[in-house]
């Protein structure tokens, strides 16, 4: 048997099942008015990224909380007619990209508050075609639930961005409560394990070579099911 590679530890939680307030978080912040202001900086962010959309007029690919945008250069390369924006608040993640970087000319990666940002592309006339969340912080302990993205208010500007999401995870109760959470909005889902050597974050490839299994969650219209 081949042994592990790597050595990253696995998620360690207190909560053995779906949160027992999630569905009451979900409804609360469904239709509830975020009045948090927008940061001036992700305000900058926005404005850079339609400049450089200046020239097109098509759907985008999102690729939120991307890192170091090895993730976001992948999808550049399997979307080359579409334009593709990773984002990620760490500026110390996305100068990295440099050492991931594609010759692509149709993305970007931009430092910007994930959830100001998706705020912002809500209020705006761009069309989102698919939404990446690869590998959030799942925020695992129980008393944590409102830092996980949908038991938070950015729940509602994420589920309104696009109805086609992909979320990958080591930790499957995470995706678990983002299906029974999506489904408040009436996105249907599927669930299944990631088999393969095709790596679409360091994330993910540290966790498999340390022998974790890796999950995605597939969200999409219920019609379209």
């Amino acid at each position: 048997m081949t042994q592990p590679e790597g050595n990253s530890r696995s998620i360690t939680t207190n909560q053995t099942g779906i949160h027992e307030k999630l569905d009451a978080l979900v409804k609360r912040y469904q239709h509830a008015e975020n009045q948090r202001p927008v940061g001036d900086h992700t305000k900058q962010a926005f404005a850079d990224m339609e400049r450089w959309l200046a020239d097109y007029s098509g759907p985008l690919i999102l690729d939120s909380c991307c890192g170091v945008g090895e993730s976001t250069a992948r999808l550049a390369a399997m979307y080359p007619d579409l334009r593709v924006v990773g984002l990620d608040k760490s500026a110390q993640r996305v100068e990295k990209h440099t050492n991931y970087a594609a010759k692509n000319d149709n993305y970007r990666v931009i430092r910007a508050d994930v959830n100001d940002f998706w705020r912002l592309l809500r209020a705006s006339d761009w069309v989102v075609e698919k939404h990446y969340l690869l590998y959030p912080n799942p925020y695992p302990k129980s008393a944590q639930i409102q830092k996980r993205w949908y038991a938070s208010a950015a729940m509602a500007d994420l589920m309104a961005l696009c109805p086609n999401v992909e979320v990958r995870s080591n930790w499957p109760l995470y995706l678990m409560e983002f299906a029974q959470a999506s489904a408040h909005y009436g996105l249907a889902s599927s669930l299944e394990e990631i088999t393969g050597d095709d790596h679409f974050t360091p994330f993910e490839r540290k966790y498999r070579r340390s022998g974790q299994v890796c999950w995605k969650l597939l969200c999409f219209a219920e019609e379209a099911a």
